[in-house]
């Protein structure tokens, strides 16, 4: 009887090719798209998820403000962990990291620079359930002076050697220190957002004179290291946070301490000094939703068009209930069409998935994959589509079985009010759906627009930021003579127009910024409260850059290219309530111990991009090796004058410094970076919602065609009254118009609330303009017109007498 009702569907499928194309091909458009979306999604929520994760949690720092406590700061004290496990006994463990951002690394002739690496106490493999591939993990982090390599770098380094007990000669901010190899671990996984390529034992900071007692005694001077612990499993959350926040662990009403799960830091946590550029949990929300739209799109055609069709299948039903058989025979009959027709859609939809993941890769900025090893990710993903096919053939099958023999024989079957109301619901949905992604897709690539037309408050064109560490070298004041030579010859070089010296960049991460609480403004009123941010630079930094003066100047030239001379910016004045910014200039301000006379006061500029707000800057008057910065003139625009230009500074710091690394930035470059993730979210919500109009489009076009035939007798006699093309046209579009109006009406304020909460994500954004949801509306009403009309036009155009000639 099975194998009969398997015959039975697959050449009724066969023999309705139209039906089963759009069925089909709607269906396997929207399960690819799902799964295609739904591995990213599961990628990005399976984040800093290991054996026992679930236990360990980040300390952070709150800052006050005003009356209220804000995130202010991702890194913690070097006592932050100690005191923390000392005080709670919930908390089993703790370990540390002192972060590096790059470092160069040199064994024999080999000399590499490795990003991303930390020093850290021995408990981290206590928490951090990785591998060691080498070594053990009681000791591998033990003695000072010894380093554990990740295979990767491991590879890097020594190749196919053995490299336990052998030298690593690092070098750090100028400083050089040989570590001894005590072991080699696993490669952190990329789903981590903490991906150290090595670990440094915690006990070398005693050993390394670079690190002076403000660092190796435990204080609550310098809050330079992350932290995380091991809590108790038993024990309750909630009620250790608040402990933590009422107890003031540092003894400073200003800031206190709070606490996040590790499993929620990549796509919860934005707070400065994070150790990465974080994930969007918003973006995955709309993401998601887009998924589970276009997947219930194509569920929606499923169910319109079996249903549309179920009325051609009513003399068939009445003819096998008359035979004798049962509903539930009947039932099963449709549910096996339903289910053969969703399974060969999900199988062509796996392949299309495969064959387009390296594409949608591309457009994510992922290395996704879709294999055995991450079928356990996709069972839930898969569990969901089979349920919804179910589902989706539930309500034909029901309608089916459900017609009397004898109005079925007599030709009497009409879709009932009720059936009608329904798929009048399920078109309106996806009319709703559809405009809702329309106007989402203009507001992201308005918004994307827009942060990248608004002025920055810097001109980052031509100019060129070169960075290196220096083997050969100790860092002292010779080695800045050096530096300051090498500004003196490139400065020489025919396409050199300026150039000058920096801590940091725009674009640059905060690790290239130092934050602090606490200043002295003149008059002795005094601030322990706002946060700002500090770095230094040369003199003529702002003007390579085009920062203007709005008071004042930049910093007084000395021989030693350093002062006590400092700039501020505008929103230091607003956040300190200075009024004006004359009044403040050739004052004295005090910090850190020292008085530093003010010079000049800049506009603000976006030094982190328009996604952020403009923080409040102190800007000193010092040399940094970090960035010589270059502005290029217009002999070099083009880009063999780029590459020419490169070509001639990297050989003329070859020559001063030949053991060293060199590396160099475009800033225009760099700045666009921090855009990218936005730009790939905007590309792909673009793609899929044009994906989501087409599904929409194919259910269109398949109930159209039906709607066509069911009045094909109806369009013949009022062609054969003297109807007009037209008029036919204006009856079969009509309700479709309607259905696209009531849509819309809901649309708009569901897609206004929608995209407002996305642009929540934004320092500065842009509005949500009137148009945006009148072009959302026509757009969709022009595209349900083009696909109504086409079979609208074909039927009114047919022959009155083929239509009529069996009456």
């Amino acid at each position: 009887m099975f194998t009969l009702y398997i015959k039975i569907a697959v050449r009724y499928l066969l023999k309705n090719k139209l039906y089963s194309f759009i069925n089909i091909g709607g269906l396997t458009v929207g399960v690819a798209s799902f799964i295609l979306i739904m591995v990213y999604v599961n990628y990005e929520r399976s984040f800093d998820k290991f054996e026992g994760s679930e236990n360990v949690y980040r300390p952070y720092l709150d800052y006050l403000e005003g009356d209220t406590y804000v995130p202010g700061d991702a890194m913690t004290y070097n006592v932050t962990g100690p005191t923390l496990k000392e005080k709670y006994p919930e908390i089993l463990d703790f370990v540390r990291f002192f972060y590096f951002e790059k470092v160069t690394f040199q064994v024999g002739e080999n000399i590499i620079e490795q990003p991303r690496g930390s020093m850290a106490d021995d408990s981290f493999f206590n928490i951090f359930t990785y591998d060691l591939l080498q070594g053990t993990k009681e000791t591998a982090l033990k003695e000072p002076n010894t380093i554990v390599l990740t295979e990767s770098l491991k590879n890097k380094l020594f190749g196919n050697q053995d490299p336990m007990g052998k030298s690593v000669k690092m070098v750090w901010d100028g400083d050089a220190l040989t570590l001894k190899v005590s072991g080699v671990m696993q490669d952190i996984p990329k789903n981590s957002h903490f991906k150290n390529a090595y670990l440094i034992s915690f006990s070398t900071q005693k050993a390394w004179d670079i690190f002076g007692p403000r660092h190796t005694d435990l204080n609550w001077n310098m809050n330079n290291y992350y932290t995380y612990f091991k809590v108790d499993k038993n024990a309750s959350i909630a009620q250790l946070r608040q402990k933590i926040i009422n107890d003031d662990i540092e003894d400073d009403p200003d800031e206190r301490h709070n606490i996040q799960a590790i499993q929620d830091i990549h796509l919860q946590s934005n707070m400065p000094f994070e150790i990465e550029t974080n994930g969007s949990a918003t973006r995955v929300k709309f993401l998601t939703a887009i998924a589970f739209i276009i997947l219930v799109l194509s569920w929606l055609n499923y169910i319109n068009l079996s249903t549309t069709k179920s009325l051609e299948r009513a003399k068939e039903i009445g003819i096998r209930k008359v035979a004798g058989a049962q509903k539930r025979q009947l039932i099963m009959q449709s549910l096996l069409e339903s289910v053969i027709l969703n399974a060969a859609a999900i199988a062509i939809a796996l392949g299309v998935a495969l064959i387009v993941l390296p594409i949608y890769n591309n457009l994510t900025g992922s290395d996704l994959s879709i294999s055995l090893s991450n079928l356990k990710q996709l069972a839930p993903v898969l569990g969901i589509i089979l349920l919804g096919m179910i589902l989706a053939g539930l309500y034909p099958a029901m309608l089916l079985s459900s017609y009397s023999p004898s109005k079925a024989l007599k030709g009497k079957v009409r879709a009932s009010a009720g059936g009608l109301n329904i798929r009048k619901g399920l078109i309106i949905t996806q009319f709703l759906a559809t405009i809702i992604l329309i106007i989402g897709t203009f507001v992201v690539t308005k918004q994307i627009d827009y942060i990248q037309n608004q002025p920055t408050g810097v001109n980052l064109n031509q100019i060129v930021s070169i960075q290196g560490s220096v083997i050969s070298t100790k860092k002292d004041s010779l080695l800045q003579e050096e530096f300051n030579v090498l500004q003196t010859e490139l400065s020489k070089l025919p396409f050199v127009e300026k150039i000058t010296n920096s801590k940091t960049i725009p674009g640059a991460s905060f690790d290239q910024l130092s934050s602090s609480v606490g200043i002295i403004l003149p008059g002795g009123v005094e601030n322990d409260q706002q946060i700002w941010y500090q770095y230094y630079t040369q003199r003529d930094y702002f003007e390579l850059l085009e920062i203007d003066f709005v008071a004042g100047k930049t910093f007084v030239d000395t021989p030693r290219k350093t002062s006590n001379n400092v700039v501020l910016n505008e929103t230091f004045l607003k956040v300190m309530n200075i009024p004006d910014a004359n009044a403040i200039i050739d004052k004295t301000i005090r910090f850190w111990g020292n008085d530093w006379l003010v010079t000049g006061v800049v506009k603000d500029y976006h030094h982190f991009g328009l996604k952020n707000p403009v923080l409040p800057m102190v800007i000193t008057h010092g040399q940094s090796d970090n960035n010589i910065l270059i502005k290029l003139d217009e002999k070099a625009s083009s880009v063999a004058g780029f590459s020419s230009a490169i070509s001639q500074i990297r050989s003329t710091w070859r020559d001063l410094f030949p053991y060293s690394t060199f590396n160099y930035t475009f800033l225009d470059s760099k700045f666009e970076e921090q855009y990218a993730e936005d730009k790939k979210f905007g590309t792909a919500f673009t793609v899929f919602t044009l994906l989501a109009i087409f599904i929409a489009c194919l259910g269109l076009f398949g109930l159209t065609s039906y709607t066509c035939i069911q009045r094909k007798k109806e369009i013949g006699i009022r062609k054969v009254n003297g109807a007009s093309v037209l008029k036919i046209l204006k009856l079969l579009n009509i309700d479709f118009i309607k259905w696209v109006a009531i849509a819309f009406i809901v649309a708009v304020p569901l897609g206004w609330y929608f995209m407002n909460n996305w642009l929540e994500n934004f320092a500065v954004k842009t509005s949500i303009s009137w148009w945006v949801f009148v072009l959302a509306g026509i757009s969709t009403l022009l595209i349900t017109l083009l696909t109504v009309s086409w079979q609208s036009f074909n039927a009114a155009n047919g022959n009155p007498i083929e239509a009529l000639k069996d009456e």
